[in-house]
């Protein structure tokens, strides 16, 4: 994400008295109206949502949420962008490695059967996805879901500050010479084999399979896969 992005989203979001609920315009109108590419936009819609400033409902679109507006909630700890500059690519990996596969391993216990549901289609969609954009789109939903169906809310707040905080620090591209995912890439495996030890409730194998999938997301940032 280019880094005039999320402030100037924060900015045009500050900038009137805009009321609880206010829905922002879709993706195709906003970015140019920010000078922004869509991918960064979305992108920087993303960390707002991780704040808690945001709220995105399917379907219906993304609103704003007074309660936790973006970049005003500092003291505690969860202004994204304060804790981005002081964190390090691998700094927020190794935070989701500790994370997420304790919460895939809550999920499979406590997700209803909807959630995994939409999960298997998250995967089968991100294997579908045009270009690189709207695999990351889907692959933030997939994660966020994920966490989500844990069953946790205090565990699902501090996935959704890790990950805001990955979106704005992480490489956003690993295979930037593909102009999609290839059919090859390493995490449709992986997303099918969290999403299947949900479906079995085994606890161990989706603890597992999310540990070697960001492993695996480790090694491919580091040129190690």
């Amino acid at each position: 994400m280019k880094p005039d992005a999320l402030p100037r989203l924060r900015s045009w979001l500050g900038s009137e008295a805009r009321p609880e609920g206010f829905r922002l315009p879709p993706e195709r109108e906003l970015a140019p109206l920010l000078g922004v590419s869509r991918t960064d936009l979305r992108n920087a819609l993303l960390v707002l949502e991780a704040e808690g400033g945001l709220e995105r409902q399917v379907g219906r679109g993304t609103f704003l949420r007074h309660a936790a507006r973006p970049g005003t909630d500092y003291d505690s700890g969860r202004d994204i962008s304060s804790l981005a500059e002081r964190t390090g690519p691998m700094e927020a990996m190794n935070a989701r490695l500790a994370l997420e596969p304790e919460l895939a391993q809550m999920a499979a216990l406590q997700a209803s059967p909807l959630q995994i549901s939409e999960l298997r289609e998250l995967a089968q969609a991100m294997q579908a996805s045009p270009d690189w954009a709207s695999y990351e789109k889907q692959d933030a939903e997939f994660h966020d879901l994920l966490a989500k169906s844990a069953g946790n809310p205090l565990l699902y707040e501090l996935h959704r500050i890790v990950n805001g905080v990955r979106l704005v620090v992480v490489w956003r591209r690993l295979n930037p010479e593909d102009v999609s995912p290839p059919s090859s890439y390493h995490s449709f495996a992986e997303h099918d084999a969290i999403v299947a030890a949900l479906e079995r409730r085994d606890q161990a194998a989706a603890r597992a399979a999310m540990r070697a999938h960001l492993a695996a997301t480790i090694a491919a940032m580091t040129g190690g896969a």
